[in-house]
């Protein structure tokens, strides 16, 4: 498939007339950057190949996401990644790693090329983390909630269960590793609602829009520090519970659903899987 026409159906279903905004000014002004990610800090990262063979999806460009595609000896492909930039929390405030110049020439002499949706892919819709996270956990959507760049990144749904414990589980094995409970609030779930944002949900500015129905928050990181302080504060003050199942995994579901998003548009995509952060919860 001819790169730019797949770069353009990406824009089309992804970014086009959304008004989404994202800013990833870590990754530098690289001579390897494309023009359009310096501008907006979405779409096209690296722009190596001029006909793409197959996709591969990962939630992170990870030094073993990359290594996996490397050892595959394949030219012509596209990386997929919802960050163009890897996580570590224990290397926070800084938190995001580009990937390194020599791994850059690598993948500009196999031209594969990284196209990244940050911001358009935590928006609400068929693909984003927060659906495809709420349909693993059989998590029914009634609603939106929590504003995000010119999106909205946020659900409120229903689950047919009414116990914490039970919820916990369900995560947990859905996660692939242990998970964190924060138990604030009552061992029941009100009204069975449930309010979720994969990944970086655990922020002052999103608990606080978490609606008087709900008295359980799922997200990615749940780990307690001086950025998510307000938080925890906030959730324990108004009894509700918190579970965390790690940013990477929380958001893996989507890059999954990418898979056959990709499939349709007749490319052979596959997922690679990363290593979750357990410092995250």
């Amino acid at each position: 498939m001819i790169a730019q026409n797949l770069y353009d159906k990406l824009e089309i279903d992804f970014i086009a007339r959304r008004g989404l905004s994202d800013e990833w000014t870590e990754v530098g002004t690289s001579e390897y950057l494309s023009p359009n990610f310096k501008k907006r800090s979405m779409g096209i990262v690296y722009d190596f190949s001029t006909e793409i063979k197959k996709v591969y999806t990962a939630v992170f460009p990870e030094d073993t996401v990359i290594k996996k595609i490397l050892a595959k000896k394949e030219t012509d492909i596209l990386l997929f990644v919802h960050h163009p930039m890897t996580w570590d929390i224990k290397d926070c405030p800084k938190c995001f790693t580009p990937i390194s110049e020599k791994t850059l020439k690598i993948f500009k002499e196999r031209r594969i090329s990284m196209y990244n949706l940050h911001v358009p892919l935590d928006n609400f819709g068929k693909y984003s983390t927060t659906n495809t996270l709420a349909k693993e956990l059989g998590i029914k959507v009634e609603t939106q909630f929590a504003p995000y760049f010119g999106g909205v990144c946020g659900v409120i749904g229903t689950i047919d269960i009414d116990e914490i414990k039970k919820i916990k589980t369900i995560f947990e094995k859905s996660m692939g590793h242990k998970i964190k409970l924060y138990k604030y609030g009552d061992d029941h779930i009100k009204d069975k609602k449930v309010a979720l944002v994969a990944g970086g949900g655990n922020d002052i500015e999103i608990v606080k829009l978490i609606p008087k129905s709900c008295n359980l928050f799922i997200t990615g990181i749940t780990a307690k520090n001086a950025h998510s302080k307000k938080a925890h504060d906030y959730l324990e003050e108004r009894k509700i519970n918190l579970l965390g199942g790690t940013h990477y995994s929380t958001e893996k579901f989507a890059c999954i659903a990418m898979v056959e998003y990709f499939k349709k548009q007749g490319l052979p995509s596959e997922f690679i899987a990363g290593v979750p952060g357990m410092e995250d919860i």
